[in-house]
């Protein structure tokens, strides 16, 4: 038609319309350029123009083009539209809602217009309204997948897993090749402890991308919190191979490799994460790792960087502290938990760990105090019992210690440590067979209990029992007595 009349404003639409179609952006402007210098008043070719401007990234040129259009006809709803997400694409969001809303006062059903409009009030955390849009936008169209994906989105920000469950469920009805969806819907599952359907989801995901770095990732999330680290590191170094700059993934093979003992490799990953991205938790985690085997001036070192780059992280002021401990440098590593319970005095940890240096100081009585702290915090803290016990035991107050070995115990009825020292408490206050029995408990969780055996030995052979006690001492000795 164009070579019969290159007067043809709307031949030149059409070819370019095609051109569009098949993703030649170049070609599609040039002919609806041509078809505006035929036609100025033709709101159709701006709009056209404009459309292709936004596919290629040009939202300016496609403002201008979409202004005109609504220039010469103002009561196009799908022009505001697109404005909107030209705007939007420029983040002068404010802008872009005031085109979505024109869009829907035009065409109240315009579903489109409310999900563009949703995603702008999610950018600009309105939450609340997002979801009304979004919903909105489904009452509809109710095959709207992306719509369902972007509420369920923002219910499992919130906390609200059923609803995103529900959601994702739905995309998938949709589009049972939506491998993202099964993976947010995995996302849904774990925040609810639903770690079986998790993987199960995650899984899916990989059936139908086996490249989906992302669900590699959070199935070794779920397989390590399931405690199956071998799993979990083969997810993450999948992940890994799909995408070599995933710092994430490093990261949570470093906190598997940990957990399996295995600390050179751990801090060669926690290296890798902090190449790719540094942040304040990686040299935390580093630091952790170096602090298990031993290394205490390197972690030092990390701890150093973490709190330089977050100087509100407890955590590393509380395992700064404990490398210090460790040292002998009692002052620097109490000045650390007094550190960190500046910045969190709810912090059960940091009493917890400073009361332990301040007992290995003799300062009995500050020991106490903050051991008492953090059983206020934390009336389930065994080791705050436990160690408040010793401490009492130390001033030679029997019976507060033993009260305190007793609420070890029920909260860990499998700690022999607990019922030996009570058992040393026991025997100090005069009650020699509420000692033997606390040493038999002791040695019935742990038979390689040497101190309990020997202690029990001492017992025995207090009670006149000579033949047990020599037994229990030949057996502490034969066990490591030391």
């Amino acid at each position: 038609m164009i070579e019969i009349n290159p007067r043809d404003a709307s031949a030149y639409l059409r070819r370019g319309f095609a051109y569009r179609v098949q993703g030649n952006g170049d070609r599609a402007i040039a002919d609806f350029s041509k078809a505006i210098e035929i036609n100025p008043n033709d709101a159709i070719a701006y709009a056209y123009r404009g459309s292709s401007f936004n596919a290629i990234g040009d939202h300016d040129r496609a403002i201008a083009d979409f202004s005109k259009a609504i220039e010469l006809n103002p009561n196009d709803a799908d022009v505001y539209n697109n404005r909107g997400v030209a705007y939007r694409a420029n983040n002068q969001i404010d802008r872009a809602i005031a085109d979505y809303s024109k869009a829907i006062e035009i065409k109240p059903r315009n579903a489109s217009a409310y999900y563009n409009r949703g995603a702008a009030y999610r950018a600009k955390k309105e939450i609340d309204r997002a979801i009304a849009d979004y919903s909105q936008a489904i009452d509809i169209n109710p095959r709207y997948a992306n719509a369902y994906f972007n509420r369920g989105s923002i219910y499992e920000t919130k906390g609200a897993n059923d609803l995103a469950i529900a959601d994702f469920t739905r995309v998938i009805e949709i589009n049972p090749q939506d491998a993202d969806a099964y993976l947010n819907r995995g996302l849904a599952y774990r925040a609810k402890d639903g770690i079986d359907q998790a993987i199960a989801d995650y899984s899916k995901a990989i059936d139908i991308n086996p490249r989906h770095a992302d669900a590699f990732l959070n199935r070794g999330i779920a397989y390590q919190t399931k405690g199956d680290n071998d799993r979990a590191i083969a997810d993450y170094t999948r992940a890994i191979e799909i995408n070599p700059r995933y710092g994430a993934a490093y990261r949570d093979r470093g906190t598997a490799y940990e957990a399996k003992g295995n600390k050179d490799q751990a801090v060669a990953d926690f290296t890798k994460a902090i190449e790719i991205a540094p942040r304040a938790e990686l040299y935390k985690n580093r630091g952790n790792a170096f602090q298990a085997e031993g290394n205490l001036d390197r972690a030092i070192a990390d701890f150093d960087k973490a709190i330089e780059m977050n100087p509100k992280d407890t955590d590393s002021y509380n395992n700064r502290g404990a490398a210090y401990k460790a040292k002998g440098e009692n002052e620097r590593a109490i000045a650390d938990f007094s550190k960190a319970l500046d910045i969190d005095p709810r912090l059960a940890k940091a009493y917890y760990n400073r009361a332990a240096v301040y007992q290995a100081n003799s300062e009995i009585e500050r020991a106490v105090a903050d051991y008492s702290k953090a059983i206020e915090i934390d009336p389930l803290y065994g080791n705050a019992y436990f160690s408040r016990g010793n401490a009492f035991e130390a001033k030679r107050n029997h019976i507060r210690a033993i009260a305190d070995f007793t609420k070890a115990i029920e909260i860990s009825p499998q700690n022999a440590d607990a019922f030996y020292h009570r058992g040393l408490a026991h025997r100090a206050n005069g009650e020699i067979d509420e000692a033997i029995a606390d040493y038999t408990h002791a040695i019935e969780i742990n038979p390689r209990h040497a101190a309990a055996f020997n202690s029990r030995s001492k017992a025995f052979e207090a009670e006149g029992e000579l033949d047990r006690a020599t037994a229990d001492h030949k057996k502490a000795v034969e066990i490591g007595l030391p």
